[in-house]
């Protein structure tokens, strides 16, 4: 049997030298890389655009984006919710050794006091792709969602290699799209009463660009969109917090349904915006630009909206917070004229942890030591490409659950003492026949990945004590594994799930928790 540990237990060994220095000299023998642009957006699925087959919701922008680059069918978010998600993308290690494995942790928090649950910052050894491009020469701005840092905490953005930040730190507080404040490198600052967030970011985007035109910069640009407002959702039943319905306002639909659309249609046109831009300045063939999601579409209980109604998921089984594929694959598109072949859709099997080193590539320099990721560039220019041995997940809202990729099949541990499930995503890609039970060499092969891929964290341990649930001013539940109900909150749709899940709430209306 071929040797599958020998990559893990390699990674492993490598912790301790992680992130310990930056490169120091290029491996750029062509001379000087391009711009990188990394446009993310917030639970955006995979059937949401219609280069991935959405029919509903118009996206020419995004369509003709693939069209003029690289369209990527196999590529995986690294967790099925935002800042575990994010955190991977920007320091490539997946979550058996990412730093921030959740949401948020209910695990003391050192210099953090009280019993809620706590948001975990990147630490100072914790290397992300702006510290990586910083050290290239790269100018480096974060505009909108960070989630991976608090205010005045290590974690911050201007402390993790981005010389411009302006936006939400908290991801609770991204929920709302017309924000009394955002931040501004690290000043608070207040906005008039009305502003649409997301038009902010477009304008500071467009703005990064000109101002750095004569530069080599690295944007990573956080949408918000089409995350819901889920705070508005739990109050009013619509979430969906935009402008205007337009254009689709006239459609016999649900209000939910015709603001989710239009958020994509904003989204898409300013997309459109940038591209321009590009052109424009003439520096369209020295920019490349990649355009991915964090985790698949949002549930119902979220802010109202239907995921089924437009298919948001694709073909594929589960949604947001679910290990298998609608939860997991996302869309991923690269665009870099004169480089990146016009029109191609490429198969090749990837993850958000090879942002990283792939960034790394392009700029011709070197990642830190001991990541995850493999550089994807030969697979973005054409060219043979390395694949990794197989991809690793681990999920911890609600429990410990563990998936992994390994070929054509599809491992699930919905629980730390639970068995694996098995599917052939070649024979079965909607994940409906578990054929763990015909298969014991495959399930060995991926259960041996699953313990060697994992290292422990004392912040999401893999069996955590039981907490209790207490009720917090105004009659708020914290609720776990669907235990407790309060019937302001909405409940989850009926559908198979993956394990417990845990209701968000604004830093304001935080749960407390104890153990006994």
């Amino acid at each position: 049997m071929r040797n599958i540990l020998l990559p893990v237990l390699g990674s492993i060994l490598c912790l301790s030298a992680r992130a310990v220095s930056l490169p120091r000299e290029s491996t750029n023998v062509a001379g000087r890389g391009p711009n990188i642009i990394m446009i993310l957006a917030d639970d955006l699925g995979y059937g949401d655009l219609g280069c991935y087959g959405q029919k509903m919701i118009k996206t020419p922008n995004l369509d003709r984006m693939a069209r003029e680059g690289v369209r990527f069918t196999n590529f995986y978010a690294a967790s099925p919710v935002c800042a575990p998600s994010r955190c991977s993308l920007i320091t490539g290690l997946h979550q058996g050794h990412a730093y921030i494995r959740g949401n948020a942790t209910l695990v003391p928090v050192p210099g953090q006091s009280g019993q809620a649950a706590r948001r975990l910052p990147l630490r100072p050894q914790d290397v992300t792709v702006a510290e990586v491009l910083k050290a290239a020469g790269y100018a480096t701005g974060l505009i909108g969602k960070w989630g991976l840092g608090e205010p005045e905490t290590s974690g911050v953005p201007n402390r993790k290699g981005f010389d411009h930040f302006f936006g939400y730190l908290n991801q609770n507080h991204a929920h709302n799209y017309y924000p009394d404040y955002l931040w501004r490198n690290q000043e608070r600052v207040t906005l008039e009463k009305g502003t649409y967030s997301h038009d902010l970011f477009t304008r500071e985007a467009l703005e990064f660009v000109r101002r750095n035109r004569e530069r080599r910069f690295f944007l990573y640009l956080a949408y918000t969109i089409p995350h819901a407002n889920n705070e508005l959702g739990r109050s009013t039943g619509n979430g969906m917090e935009v402008p205007d319905d337009a254009p689709y306002s006239t459609e016999p639909w649900r209000q939910q349904e015709k603001n989710y659309a239009a958020m994509l249609a904003r989204m898409d046109g300013d997309v459109g915006r940038i591209l321009a831009l590009l052109k424009e300045l003439d520096i369209d063939n020295s920019t490349v630009v990649f355009f991915s999601s964090d985790n698949g579409p949002q549930g119902a209980d979220e802010g109202g909206f239907n995921p089924d109604f437009f298919a948001s998921h694709g073909v594929f089984r589960g949604i947001k917070r679910d290990l298998y594929e609608g939860g997991m694959r996302v869309p991923m598109m690269a665009r870099w004229p004169g480089k990146i072949p016009a029109g191609r859709v490429s198969h090749q099997v990837w993850a958000a942890w090879d942002f990283m080193p792939t960034a790394a590539a392009l700029a011709g320099t070197r990642p830190p030591p001991g990541i995850d990721g493999i550089s994807m560039l030969p697979a973005l220019l054409a060219h043979r490409q390395k694949a990794s041995e197989y991809l690793y997940w681990e999920f911890h809202e609600g429990g410990f659950a563990q998936a992994v990729l390994l070929g054509r099949w599809k491992a699930i541990r919905p629980g730390a003492n639970k068995p694996v499930e098995l599917y052939d995503l070649q024979t079965d890609i909607r994940e409906t026949r578990d054929l763990a039970a015909r298969h014991a060499e495959i399930l060995r092969r991926v259960e041996a990945i699953m313990k060697a891929a994992h290292t422990e964290s004392e912040f999401w341990p893999t069996h955590p004590e039981r907490a209790s649930v207490e009720t917090m001013p105004g009659g708020v539940f914290f609720l776990k594994n669907g235990q407790g109900r309060n019937p302001a909150v909405r409940p989850h749709r009926a559908q198979p799930r993956l394990r417990g899940h845990f209701h968000c709430f604004s830093e304001s209306r935080a749960p407390s928790w104890k153990t006994p």
